[in-house]
């Protein structure tokens, strides 16, 4: 008996410790694979319930105790999304395929139409169901019998649910094979339409943010120039009443596009879309493109060709295969109590965009094709400039991409591109890159041109690259006689004037540096210079004041648009013969435009320099202040120049439409070299 007693109660003991045991695993597990739901909570780790999987007949639901998520099977459009008592946040009055989505805007080459493709899945996969994690892959294979409104492309949807998070995961797995036919694709995106009677704030940034129209208010408005931008003449806030509303108007370059999203105030829940990294995302760090918008509309863009035209396009010709991952992206869901103010809501959503992205690249997904951490690379240098002396520079723009010429990264969609910006001595380090052959890129503000490193980089699983200190020598001939604007790649120095009040959105109005975005400033051009164009006089004109923003054509009346012409006037002491002088022209938009410079003679036939026709960003239509990057070193001959004043003439020769045009960049006169 005494043996028996012995045993039980080693027994016991054992049991206690492997039970003891198995609950700090579960609440280390739980913790490592999430956070906690709630901020509020002070009460220490919390040992969250497990993720369910529920499948039925036409949809699946994922339910991890703090939401559920529903999604049609075997489509995998995201349906439903339940949680902290909405029974649905997406708008359910859209149907099943409008709610949460993927889609692609595609074309054939040989039919040049546009085409939308919601990649809806056809077999649906789950990869892994445990009670940690569930992650459920959509899929919809091509082949050439496909029809005709399927985009040539292998899809995966995935989707990814956590234990104790407030969110779930998405990212797609797009491919081509070797010898498929064929195809333009433009634009590439996540989705979500949310319940519009409960989502009436919307978040882009700290100043971007306020109370939006309701689809109903946008159509009971009064179009503009185009359908995207309306005026609001019926809205059921009173408050928002004669302002424009216009998705252009909320964008954001994609270095800054990694959290936004929607207020419900009753109850007090968010509802916000986190992009962690750019690597995915096409047309480098200062590339831009839509966010969150009325509808109330949330979006993730993968990629697209706004603000740069077709030249972001993806061009598969000649059967040439592809892959590439896109995402994860984060959809988060966060909630206060009704005694706090709903904003705050924003601000947790921030804390969160911050664990998220420093969490990347994400250890969770099982797709062969997402290389994880250890599996990635690192490049670290210093970028050094010389432009006269040698200097080191801070927050110069330095990435890798594609290999290409110097500045292709701008219109690279194909590829992944990692970027980052140098310290105040010049250094960096490049990390999360995955394995691949790469051009190392840079520009730096305050400075023309780009730079590219002489050699392809080849970042290995686990390499660890440091590649010494770089020189950039922007383009230079001579020495500065004067210049205007500052070389940052925008034009958002320049002058740029105060809406009509009749077409404001006022909370442009309150927040100046980025009044760029009001509707409708192309037509202020003519307001301010009705009969003579504009007139700048080195030396005694003031850029931030005396240059406008945008080079646009003048509104005559019935709707008729005719170019114009800017006339610079500038003082030469004298003049250096023999020897040559140099315009470096900077453009930082250009939308069916042509530019044509003369030099002391306006009239004659042939002008010094003509861009010929240019540009397919619509930056002007679309509040951009830049679209993609374009510089020009005009030779002048000493003959051309005379001591005394002389004239430079820029005409933009295309008429037809308000928005043909440019911005400029920066202008800079060089005189002969050693003068």
């Amino acid at each position: 008996m005494g043996m028996k007693k012995e045993v039980l109660l080693v027994t016991q003991i054992l049991v206690a410790v492997f039970l003891h045991i198995f609950i700090l695993s579960a609440k280390f597990t739980s913790c490592m694979h999430t956070k906690r739901a709630s901020r509020n909570n002070s009460n220490g780790p919390v040992l969250y319930p497990p993720v369910q999987l529920h499948m039925y007949h036409d949809r699946v639901v994922v339910d991890n105790g703090i939401f559920s998520v529903t999604f049609a099977n075997p489509e995998g459009t995201v349906t439903g999304i339940e949680y902290n008592g909405i029974d649905n946040i997406l708008n359910d009055r859209n149907s099943k395929s409008d709610r949460g989505y993927w889609d692609v805007n595609w074309s054939d080459p040989s039919k040049p139409q546009d085409n939308l493709d919601k990649l809806s899945g056809e077999k649906l996969d789950v990869i892994l169901n445990d009670e940690n994690q569930v992650e459920l892959s959509f899929k919809r294979p091509w082949t050439s019998s496909e029809k005709t409104n399927h985009v040539s492309l292998n899809v995966d949807k995935r989707y990814v649910i956590l234990r104790g998070s407030s969110g779930f995961y998405s990212y797609g797995i797009l491919e081509r094979l070797k010898g498929w036919p064929d195809t333009d694709i433009y634009q590439g995106r996540i989705v979500f339409k949310l319940q519009e009677k409960l989502f009436r704030y919307m978040a882009v940034s700290d100043d971007r943010q306020g109370v939006m129209p309701s689809f109903d208010d946008r159509e009971k408005g009064v179009p503009l120039d185009y359908p995207e931008a309306v005026l609001l003449t019926h809205p059921t806030d009173r408050l928002l009443k004669g302002q424009v509303d216009d998705k252009y108007q909320f964008s954001a370059e994609n270095k800054d596009n990694r959290v936004h999203g929607w207020i419900c105030s009753d109850p007090p829940v968010g509802f916000w879309m986190i992009t962690p990294s750019n690597e995915f995302r096409n047309g480098g760090p200062v590339k831009q493109d839509l966010t969150s918008h009325a509808g109330p509309v949330t979006l993730s863009m993968f990629f697209s060709t706004h603000y740069a035209g077709t030249d972001l396009g993806m061009k598969f010709r000649d059967g040439e295969p592809w892959k590439k991952v896109f995402g994860p992206v984060f959809i988060y869901l966060n909630s206060v109590t009704t005694e706090k103010n709903p904003v705050s809501l924003w601000i947790d959503a921030k804390k969160e965009m911050l664990l998220q992205t420093g969490t990347w690249p994400y250890s969770f997904p099982n797709s062969s094709d997402f290389p994880r951490a250890h599996q990635r690379g690192l490049v670290a240098g210093r970028l050094l400039v010389r432009d006269i002396t040698l200097t080191h520079v801070n927050s110069a723009f330095i990435g890798l991409a594609p290999p290409g010429t110097a500045g292709s990264w701008q219109k690279e969609s194909k590829g992944y591109q990692f970027w980052t910006q140098t310290n105040t001595e010049g250094y960096f380090v490049i990390k999360n890159i995955r394995p691949g052959n790469y051009n190392l890129y840079a520009w730096v503000p305050g400075y023309i041109g780009d730079y590219m490193y002489h050699s392809v980089i080849n970042v290995f699983q686990g390499s660890k690259i440091r590649i010494g200190a770089l020189v950039f020598q922007p383009p230079r001939n001579g020495p500065t006689i004067w210049e205007i604007g500052v070389p940052d790649r925008t034009a958002a120095e320049f002058f740029v004037p105060e809406p009509s009040p009749t077409l404001m959105n006022e909370l442009y109005a309150k927040e100046r540096t980025e009044s760029f975005r009001q509707y409708g400033l192309w037509n202020r051009y003519t307001d301010l210079y009705p009969y003579q164009d504009l007139v700048y006089r080195v030396g005694v004109s003031d850029y931030q004041t005396d240059w406008f923003f945008a080079h646009v054509n003048r509104n005559v009346g019935n709707k008729t648009y005719i170019p114009t012409t800017w006339t610079v006037l500038f003082d030469l002491k004298h003049v250096v013969r023999p020897g040559n002088y140099t315009i470096q022209l900077a453009l930082a938009s250009a939308t069916g435009a042509e530019l044509q410079v003369r030099i002391n003679n306006p009239r004659s036939v042939a002008p010094l320099f003509t861009t010929r026709l240019i540009g397919k960003d619509n930056a002007i239509a679309r509040h951009g202040i830049h679209g993609l990057y374009w510089l020009y070193e005009i030779n002048v001959l000493h003959s051309q120049l005379r001591a005394g004043w002389n004239t430079m003439y820029l005409s933009q020769t295309r008429g037809s439409r308000p928005f043909n045009g440019v911005m400029y960049d920066y202008i800079r006169l060089e005189g002969p070299p050693n003068s």
